[in-house]
């Protein structure tokens, strides 16, 4: 007892001094800008072993002796190091929906010395833990079971893998404040954060898979495509690695099954046994959706692949290139949808996300045009607005002051995915296709160092000056327009020489926004309707005046095209008719 009381009381004062540096802790003031992981799963008891380097670069004004690093709670730290000495470590629980499980684990790490401002240090760490189904987080803020357990499907087991990284799975090292569903937009304001801070991170991962002597090699995904495989005797291990120069949006995810494999060009598909069928949905879509996207974006080169679910209920899931979807009973009108984003990322590539993320989605609009028209285009694009619409709500558009980062610098899913579709959507609206084909064909990833490099491109092809339209919904987030008809008044009159009376009509449309827009309206005459276009900039009103076919019954402002706060007044009964 003599000699444990000692060890007891100097333990005890370690951690009530980690308690009071951690009660100013900055857990982002640290960024990890390199992971040099060595993973190895072992499927049958559902555990996953890591070890590796991090890099940890400090972001923060202030020199820095103390980090946070955190995983899943599911997993625990066993050593971290630096220059090949143990550091001082307390691992705490830290409550957060940013891992499945609610919580991390987190290790509040005293440096070998004070950090200075934008100096790094490499840190040597080993972890390990169990990767179960959990759907906690989920179902503490009410969501029914079966579709938490749809959307938290991330787990290891014998028969099927799959875990996604931080903001689904913690299962590599992050530095990130708590994030809360039930606060509001606290998780997603956490991980667009941490996102940002790690878009140009690097990450390598040596992926190891434990097997039983009697076991077929499954197939290992960490990536598009598996870079190497190998084999280890009587070690039964199966080995794949992948590698990205910059994270941006990608979300490192793992995977293993015994799939069947099948490749057609640049596309992979990973499907089980039973779900030939929906393979072969895959593979009949392949020639079209190909073609789609050569015409707008080029030759698609980039390896992509679309690996299959084990339980056909599970969500979708985007990685980078690779596409998590299930094969059972896979729906045509689907499986070319999914192809054509694929595709696109394939033929251009951005380190920017709106680019990157709101071109696939554009495509998959303009695909759905070809194949079943503008209005299904249009409702597909609209699958989202609501989020939008919920997101931009708080913005003051009548100040014109931003509040939400802008477009352009975003790694808010809803605004890189859904926002940035309708923008691309509106700018084809607006120059033409042949325009907007023009000016993709000019885009260069290397090249695009300067955020107004897509306006010069698109200004370069169609010749007309859309500073006002990025301003208003690239480089600021100004909230969402608000147009309606003010007036619309019709005549008749008679053309030049008096032999016959004409129907006309003008229009004003008023935009009571702090961001303006390109609205498209159409004016109804008893089925020979009449569309136009009319620039209506932000906080004014436009007029233009239309030659009709027939007398006009009313205006319609907007067919969806352009994202709205409000469209509740986008209908104008013409007076007198």
């Amino acid at each position: 007892m003599r000699i444990a009381a000692p060890k007891f009381l100097c333990v005890l004062g370690v951690l009530c001094g980690f308690n009071l540096s951690a009660f100013a802790l900055d857990r982002e003031a640290f960024t990890v800008t390199k992971y040099d992981l060595q993973v190895t799963i072992e499927p049958r008891q559902q555990r996953l072993g890591a070890r590796g380097k991090i890099t940890l670069r400090n972001d923060s004004t202030q020199p820095q002796k103390v980090v946070a690093l955190q995983i899943s709670s599911s997993l625990s730290w066993r050593a971290i190091r630096a220059a090949e000495k143990p550091l001082q470590f307390v691992s705490q629980p830290l409550t957060s929906d940013i891992d499945h499980t609610g919580a991390l684990s987190e290790a509040i790490v005293t440096l070998p010395a004070d950090i200075k401002p934008k100096d790094s240090i490499e840190l040597e760490v080993g972890y390990e833990g169990l990767i179960t189904l959990d759907a906690t987080r989920l179902l503490r803020v009410g969501v029914p079971e079966a579709i938490a357990k749809q959307t938290s499907w991330d787990h290891i087991g014998a028969a099927f893998t799959a875990v996604r990284g931080a903001g689904y799975v913690t299962w590599y090292p992050i530095t990130t404040e708590s994030a809360d569903f039930s606060e509001g937009n606290s998780l997603f304001e956490v991980t667009d954060r941490w996102r940002a801070r790690e878009a140009a991170s690097e990450f390598h991962i040596n992926l190891q898979i434990a097997r039983q002597s009697d076991e077929a090699p499954p197939t290992l995904l960490c990536g598009a495509s598996v870079s190497s495989s190998a084999e280890f005797g009587r070690n039964q291990a199966s080995l794949a690695e992948c590698s990205w120069k910059a994270l941006g949006v990608i979300t490192p995810i793992l995977v293993v099954g015994d799939y069947r494999a099948e490749s057609a060009g640049p596309l992979s598909l990973f499907s089980f046994q039973d779900h030939h069928a929906g393979a072969k949905t895959y593979s009949d879509a392949l020639g079209l959706a190909n073609a789609f996207v050569t015409d707008w974006f080029g030759r698609p080169t980039a390896p992509i692949a679309i690996a299959d679910f084990a339980d056909p209920h599970s969500a979708p899931f985007e990685s980078g290139t690779l596409l998590m979807a299930s094969m059972d009973n896979a729906d045509t009108k689907l499986a070319g949808i999914n192809l054509v984003h694929e595709l696109t990322h394939s033929a251009l590539a951005s380190a920017r996300p709106w680019v990157y993320e709101g071109l696939a989605h554009f495509a998959e609009a303009a695909y759905r045009e070809q194949q079943g028209g503008r209005e299904a285009a249009l409702d597909l694009l609209s699958a989202h607005l609501a989020a939008l619409a919920d997101s931009e709500k708080d913005v003051p558009g009548g100040s014109g002051k931003d509040i939400a980062a802008p477009l352009a610098n975003s790694f808010d899913e809803v605004y890189y995915r859904t926002k940035a579709a309708y923008v691309w959507w509106m700018l084809r609206d607006m120059i033409g296709d042949d325009a907007m084909k023009a000016a993709i064909a000019k885009y260069k990833a290397d090249d695009d160092k300067d955020p107004k490099y897509v306006e010069g491109l698109i200004e370069a092809v169609s010749k007309r000056d859309l500073g006002w339209f990025f301003e208003d919904w690239v480089y600021r987030d100004r909230g969402l327009p608000e147009v309606k008809v003010q007036s619309a008044h019709a005549w008749a009159d008679e053309k030049p020489g008096g032999s016959k009376r004409v129907q006309m009509i003008t229009v004003t449309l008023e935009n009571k926004s702090a961001v303006g827009a390109e609205m498209p309206f159409t004016v109804r005459c008893g089925g020979n309707d009449v569309t136009r276009r009319l620039e209506v900039r932000a906080k004014s009103v436009a007029t233009v005046r239309v030659e009709l076919p027939a007398a006009p019954s009313e205006v319609d402002v907007n067919d969806g095209s352009v994202p709205e706060a409000d469209t509740s007044n986008n209908v104008f009964k013409v007076p007198g008719q």
